[in-house]
């Protein structure tokens, strides 16, 4: 499995294990927050990961 694949499965995971956190807490919630921010980690390392293959592609 490629790196790619292996974020967009951890990406899902963690979306759910969030949804899963959320139920019967706010927003503001600690527990809510820290995996949301380790949700956003990922995605940030995601989208890093498309904008290097889109400029590879271009050279």
């Amino acid at each position: 499995m490629s790196e790619l694949e292996e974020l967009i499965k951890q990406i899902e995971e963690l979306r759910l294990s969030m949804i899963k956190i959320k139920e019967g807490k706010s927003f503001t919630d600690p527990e809510v927050v820290t995996s949301s921010q380790i949700l956003d980690a990922v995605l940030d390392k995601y989208q890093i990961m498309l904008m290097n293959i889109k400029k590879a592609d271009k050279e």
